[in-house]
């Protein structure tokens, strides 16, 4: 699987990489396959990235159990924010949440170290009182975490991104979900900062997948006024496109997929293997986006 130069870090990251929400759930996917077999048939088939969050126990206690054997062969990526929700006892975004949470999650993963910690969409007036950023950089200080990055979107992504103490920044981008191509992208690149997708595939809309079922009804919206001209399309080709689409935006390093079965993971890696998409396809969709896209269609994180 193609991989590419993570920004400014020593990573290089494969284009695609496990949604860590969508595995581990009684260590069945929702297809019923073994979660463990799943990750692994992942890491053979090149994926070296594994997105993960400290709100499911099941979920990282899972791919410590399938994959501390194969540490070296991938990087783990998690994210940090919220409090009393996850079951720590301070309200969301009290800089002592932070420590905390990494801590449980590398219990559970089976980890010394994360590859990347994520500030999980905190706001920029938060952000601006500093402490979150300084528990971050004390996490990079200490071991815990070998770089950190800030998952969010609009100006709050754009504030992030501005500080200068980022490493990464994870964002919203699909078909139907583009701002940040104009607002975030450049000036992520600019600072030597690894980028990564998140909804690459718009939570598969256009099927009656259990990812369908989290779609935001914004999605549907959206897409019912763009009105692009494949939208007709069978589903695995709108899910090819919109893959495709995504990967194509030069500085995207890695788009996360929430994997459901072994067949879904080898069709994904069978579009992401077709390279970007055509010049014509692709100005069709921006140019659909900007003609009809309005003020308010901000990021969605």
């Amino acid at each position: 699987m193609e991989q590419r130069k993570f920004g400014k870090t020593d990573m290089h990251v494969s284009v695609l990489g496990f949604g860590g929400t969508e595995i581990g759930m009684n260590n069945k996917t929702h297809s019923g396959e073994d979660t463990s077999k799943l990750l692994n048939n992942g890491l053979d088939l090149g994926l070296n990235v594994i997105d993960t969050a400290s709100d499911n126990s099941q979920i990282e206690a899972t791919i410590g159990e399938s994959l501390s054997h194969r540490r070296r062969h991938f990087y783990l990526f998690g994210k940090y924010g919220e409090g009393r929700a996850v079951d720590l006892p301070y309200p969301d975004w009290d800089p002592r949440n932070i420590r905390m949470g990494v801590e449980r999650s590398l219990r559970r993963l089976r980890t010394a170290y994360l590859d990347l910690a994520i500030l999980d969409n905190c706001t920029r007036e938060v952000l601006a009182q500093g402490e979150l950023i300084e528990a971050m950089k004390r996490l990079k200080e200490e071991g815990l975490t070998r770089y950190i990055g800030y998952s969010g979107d609009s100006t709050d992504a754009l504030y992030a991104i501005e500080t200068g103490e980022f490493d990464a920044l994870e964002t919203s981008i699909n078909l139907a979900d583009q701002e940040a191509v104009s607002l975030t992208l450049a000036p992520a690149e600019e600072r030597g900062m690894g980028i990564i997708v998140k909804r690459p595939v718009a939570n598969l809309v256009w099927t009656r997948s259990s990812e369908a079922t989290r779609a935001p009804e914004t999605y549907e919206r959206r897409l019912e006024q763009l009105a692009y001209p494949f939208l007709d399309d069978p589903p695995q080709r709108l899910t090819e496109i919109a893959l495709r689409f995504s990967l194509s935006l030069p500085q995207i390093d890695t788009a996360l997929l929430r994997i459901g079965s072994t067949q879904q993971l080898l069709d994904h890696v069978g579009y992401a293997a077709r390279g970007p998409l055509d010049d014509e396809l692709m100005g069709l969709i921006r140019r659909r986006w900007r003609e009809i896209a309005e003020p308010a269609w901000g990021g969605l994180s």
